[in-house]
């Protein structure tokens, strides 16, 4: 993955750092904007906006699963927004969702005086302390991906977790209508996920349909939750739907459902856009995922604690939804269309195009 990086403590002002952004590539993006006579990066910069001189802060991400691949444009995310405000980032945390190595990441970054510090709560009360201790060391923290109530960060980005989960049910009882149905969830009680789980067990229950949703855990890693999915779909042949909550699990579903020839037999549906996901749901192996945008999870969060820098505190922290949106098999060509940056598919970077009626 390509990265652009500047020397530690360097102090630049916005033109330099887009000079430099714009020499490693980054502001390839920017092409839309010749036909108003931007040629260069100087043009780039008034275009852009200006910020006064700044030093290069570096921002510090502890992410759960440091090598899943669906935080992959969330990386591509923060990489953008980083080459566009002249600052850097550092990917840490877990590989396998430990929330005592995400912790140690956290009070790494905060003994390092890291300029700002991202951080997926995945755990109701294991960052109180971490968070608190670097907010009284004057370096802000913002959560992202997963939230936890009674945590004193400053601002959330992400999706309504609870509320996609209900959206995640609703189309449940849409599809299946009554019968055995499986929940499968990477890490049952991790608050990225499981309020997606809870959503849709109530969108179940308040329908008053006759449907038993059984919640299965299939483990942190994709080769794991494969396995498990399929060891499941073998002991249980009459369930009438199989969903997930995660990106993992998801890809899990649709090459189950695909291996076992169950294209109409047995419904199929869960989040994020991995490539093989999204190929599932042309193909027809699955039904639906929702996409949480994973990259504005990156971009805006590199964009809040950037602004909490550069305004001393007086802007920057607000919550950011980033939204719930269905990809069927009706609307999934656009994001098989173009290989990108904005899903994962692609480090290259372009401009996308797109035509017809939104």
């Amino acid at each position: 993955m390509k990265r652009t990086d500047f020397s530690p403590g360097t102090a630049l002002t916005r033109r330099e750092a887009i000079r430099r952004a714009a020499g490693a590539g980054a502001l390839a993006s920017l092409s839309s904007l010749a036909g108003f006579g931007v040629s260069n990066a100087e043009a780039a910069e008034e275009a852009l906006g200006k910020f006064p001189k700044h030093p290069q802060w570096k921002f510090v991400f502890v992410n759960h699963v440091t090598t899943n691949p669906f935080f992959v444009p969330t990386r591509y995310g923060a990489e953008d927004a980083c080459a566009l405000l002249g600052c850097s980032y550092q990917w840490t945390g877990s590989e396998k969702s430990i929330a005592t190595d995400m912790v140690n990441a956290m009070n790494t970054g905060i003994s390092a005086k890291a300029d700002g510090i991202a951080v997926c709560l995945v755990d109701l009360t294991a960052f109180n302390d971490p968070v608190d201790n670097a907010l009284k060391a004057g370096i802000p923290v913002v959560s992202y991906n997963a939230d936890a109530k009674g945590n004193n960060r400053l601002a959330y980005i992400g999706q309504d977790l609870f509320v996609s989960g209900k959206g995640l049910g609703q189309r449940i009882v849409e599809s299946v209508g009554e019968g055995e149905v499986v929940g499968f969830i990477a890490t049952p009680g991790q608050l990225n996920i499981q309020p997606r789980l809870d959503g849709a067990k109530e969108a179940i229950k308040e329908s008053g349909k006759n449907i038993t949703l059984t919640e299965i855990a299939t483990g942190p890693t994709v080769n794991e939750e494969l396995s498990r999915i399929q060891a499941y779909y073998t002991g249980h042949q009459d369930v009438k739907g199989m969903f997930a909550v995660d990106a993992g699990s998801t890809e899990g579903v649709a090459k189950t459902i695909a291996s076992n020839n169950l294209q109409g037999k047995v419904h199929g549906g869960g989040f994020d856009l991995l490539p093989t996901t999204l190929d599932a749901i042309k193909k027809g192996d699955l039904d639906f995922t929702i996409d949480q945008q994973p990259y504005l999870q990156g971009f805006y969060t590199v964009m809040v604690l950037f602004m909490y820098k550069i305004s001393g505190g007086l802007s920057g922290p607000a919550d950011i939804n980033t939204g719930l949106k269905f990809v069927t098999k009706a609307s999934v060509d656009p994001y098989l269309g173009a290989q990108n940056r904005y899903e994962g598919s692609s480090a290259q970077e372009k401009v996308l195009t797109r035509s017809g009626a939104i």
